[in-house]
């Protein structure tokens, strides 16, 4: 996916995930969280897009900032969704996507709502 290789860490774990490289070179380059999910077993990969895994589901890895920001909008924002509390939209949303530090990013948006 185009948005994986503009991420350094992304272009990394697609490496080490698609050609089953164990390279201890290329592992070192990542950073945390990435790396202690890595050693986890947390990432896979599904027809090129990358998941994480988080106890009984999977989601799917984003990293660009637009992708971050359509996601605080249709989870908080959209209508049917009705601008819900902090943990209820932080629950919605790990159901279907995962970024590295979301949680603060997402708290900040939904502390500053001028509607809720």
């Amino acid at each position: 996916m185009k948005t994986y290789s503009k991420n350094k860490q992304c272009g990394i774990l697609l490496q080490l995930l698609q050609h089953k490289y164990r390279s201890p070179e290329l592992k070192s380059q990542l950073e945390e969280p990435w790396l202690r999910d890595y050693k986890d077993n947390k990432f896979f990969l599904i027809d090129g897009l990358l998941y994480h895994r988080e106890k009984h589901t999977s989601a799917l890895t984003i990293v660009d900032r637009g992708h971050i920001s359509l996601n605080l909008q249709e989870f908080h924002d959209c209508p049917y969704m009705g601008h819900m509390s902090e943990d209820r939209t932080k629950e919605w949303v790990a159901r279907t996507a995962w970024c590295p530090k979301w949680e603060q990013e997402f708290s900040e948006y939904i502390t500053t709502c001028e509607r809720c």
